[in-house]
């Protein structure tokens, strides 16, 4: 056993340097800025409550304010991530706690922003498409002129008429479809964005399980709907009428409008669509060709194939 003196000036050596470590640190929170600007706005806080608090005061000094030494949420410093202290001075107490941060706050923005847009089978490019990338390119700018009023106009109020753009293959009908959806989801409006080929594929197969009704019904009262690359499914009379024919007809008599694309001009996508195994039936092609003239303003999109 070591004896009692010796044990007695170790603790008072180790205390020693506990002390000077404590008056360290209390010159280092002292001299903060933040510290300073807080304390001179409550001057009733006396040294004897700050040496209380002392460590509410370092954990604030060490940590990230608003984000000003975080480049991203992932990349966030704080004891808790997303979350930013906040200093407040109550009845001769100081109290610290936290507040979500800038970067958080739009993290959930976004993701509240991205739920309003359901597709089907669209690619994750076309759901990151940005309307900026758009508007560098010259050969869509008769295109573009209406979609920005289309998008000026929904500030206000939604138009009742959205847009058919046409065109070639390859020429960005779908990407710049995937732009207008991100710009109208900022404006707080629901978007169905569906590729039409897979979405016949869905609508059958809602037989199986009994949501046929349901399905249509969502794609009726969207705010916005999207039809991307009308005409390159398999066109039958029954999808024709009964859903297609349903949905714009809704729409029309709602005032809703939509968004298509397609390869074909209104009168190509009429003999489309008037051929069917049944044979030509020229007619109820042309009542679904004046729905969608109702719904939308058809627009050409000219250019150079970007997949080639």
């Amino acid at each position: 056993m070591k004896p009692i003196q010796s044990e007695l000036k170790a603790w008072m050596k180790k205390n020693k340097n506990f002390q000077t470590s404590y008056q360290n640190i209390r010159k280092e929170v002292l001299d903060d800025p933040s510290i300073k600007h807080f304390l001179a706005n409550h001057p009733e806080l006396t040294s004897e409550i700050i040496d209380k608090h002392l460590i509410k005061l370092y954990e604030y000094k060490s940590q990230s304010k608003q984000c000003d030494r975080c480049k991203s949420l992932g990349g966030c410093q704080n004891m808790i991530q997303g979350y930013s202290p906040v200093l407040e001075a109550d009845n001769n107490d100081i109290r610290l706690s936290y507040e979500k941060c800038h970067k958080r706050l739009e993290e959930e923005q976004n993701e509240q922003q991205q739920k309003l847009i359901q597709s089907l089978y669209m690619p994750k490019e076309i759901l990151q498409a940005r309307i900026s990338d758009v508007i560098q390119d010259e050969h869509r700018s008769n295109a573009l002129g209406k979609v920005l009023d289309f998008l000026e106009a929904s500030k206000q109020e939604l138009p009742k008429k959205g847009l058919y753009l046409y065109g070639s293959f390859g020429v960005g009908k779908t990407y710049l479809l995937g732009a207008i959806a991100n710009e109208l989801k900022k404006l707080e409006y629901s978007i169905s964005l569906i590729y039409m080929p897979e979405f016949v594929r869905e609508i059958k197969s809602s037989f199986k399980d009994d949501s046929f009704n349901e399905k249509v019904d969502f794609f009726k009262k969207a705010d916005i709907l999207m039809l991307d690359d009308m005409g390159a499914e398999m066109q039958s009379a029954w999808f024709r009428d009964e859903v297609l024919g349903s949905v714009l007809q809704y729409r029309m008599m709602e005032g809703l409008p939509v968004f298509i694309t397609s390869n074909y001009d209104l009168d190509q996508l009429e003999q489309e669509l008037s051929t069917t195994r049944n044979g030509v039936e020229q007619v109820k092609a042309g009542r679904i060709i004046e729905r969608i003239k109702q719904v939308t303003t058809d627009v050409k999109l000219s250019g150079p194939n970007r997949r080639s």
